[in-house]
């Protein structure tokens, strides 16, 4: 992953509004098949999306946004060989 987009993701802000949380969950769901249990730890914040939902920040939702951003500069992202190197 590019140094930049680390950098990027690591200094998210803590979302303040239900569109926050979905910007962040949209960046989240790009990587979402190299997190293991990624619905699982997205879970707090997806309910704050709910139509109705209060939107209200606890220990839960920054838990897993935190979880998360971890989880994400950490995954092993995998790329296409580029034919330059050996196999």
């Amino acid at each position: 992953m590019d140094l930049a987009k680390v950098e990027a993701i690591t200094k998210w802000p803590r979302p303040t509004s239900v569109t926050e949380v979905h910007s962040f969950l949209a960046l989240a769901g790009y990587y979402r098949r190299f997190v293991e249990g990624f619905s699982r730890l997205a879970l707090p914040l997806t309910k704050l999306m709910r139509k109705g939902e209060k939107f209200v920040w606890n220990e839960e939702q920054e838990k897993s946004f935190e979880e998360l951003k971890q989880r994400i500069v950490s995954a092993h992202v995998l790329t296409l060989p580029s034919g330059l190197g050996g196999f």
